[in-house]
């Protein structure tokens, strides 16, 4: 077998990110530790989730997961120097590709006026063969990267531009994090403990996952050790690059 691929490493020349996801969790499974590394950095990042993951554990009523789910987003996002965490509160599991979806992520960008756009994975699958993503997934990552585009045209949405919000033009990339086609990344051998902290502050998602025994800190690993492989460092965080253009 051949040595993998090396991965470029990601630029860092930028101050604000926004950081748009379906659920909570979903930026802790492997994107988390880099997010510290760039608050560390003194770099702002904002979250936006688009659900409250109200869905996501089989033995609790949505109504009581929707409030414990922000309650953990909000702590785990505090462990990697995130302080501000929004939700939109769309439907989980219900997602859905469109304009809806589009105008409703093109406001969050006009708002914060960010240089970079993070989100998931949007590939069909996680493997690049067999591990199937999850429609959410899939319909928030598609959106998001029309949604950026959206966000610097003032014809698209115009009803927006009030109150001195302006169109933004000026996101740079959208980096989405564990896509089976990533070529970038980023060194988080220094941040991956507070990765893997902020992962287990999802504890009660947590403890519904499987039989009970979900090991953050390995599956962590598993994770990050292959793409700090790439990166010629112990541990990394791996993004799909897509540059923007408006024309």
């Amino acid at each position: 077998m051949g040595q993998p691929e090396p991965s470029t490493p990601l630029a860092e020349d930028w101050q604000r990110a926004l950081a748009v996801v379906a659920h909570p969790d979903d930026l802790e499974f492997g994107a988390a530790a880099a997010v510290a590394r760039w608050t560390g950095q003194g770099k702002q990042v904002v979250y936006c989730l688009l659900t409250s993951g109200e869905a996501g554990i089989d033995a609790m009523p949505p109504e009581r997961s929707r409030v414990l789910r922000e309650e953990e987003q909000r702590a785990s996002a505090a462990v990697v120097g995130v302080d501000t965490v929004e939700f939109l509160g769309l439907p989980d599991g219900l997602l859905e590709y469109g304009v809806a979806l589009r105008r409703a992520i093109a406001a969050v960008v006009r708002r914060h006026r960010p240089d970079i756009v993070l989100t998931n994975n949007f590939r069909d699958t996680w493997d690049g063969a067999y591990a199937l993503n999850q429609a959410d997934h899939i319909a928030c990552g598609r959106a998001t990267l029309d949604a950026v585009r959206d966000a610097g045209n003032r014809w698209i949405f115009p009803e927006q531009l009030t109150d001195g919000v302006e169109p933004w033009s000026r996101v740079r990339e959208v980096w989405a994090a564990g896509s089976p086609q990533a070529r970038h990344g980023v060194d988080v051998t220094a941040s991956f403990d507070r990765g893997v902290a902020s992962l287990r502050a999802h504890g009660a998602y947590l403890s519904g996952l499987g039989d009970g025994g979900f090991d953050a800190e390995e599956f962590l690993e598993g994770l990050a050790r292959p793409a700090g492989t790439r990166l010629g460092v112990r541990y990394g965080a791996a993004f799909e690059v897509f540059r923007i253009d408006l024309a």
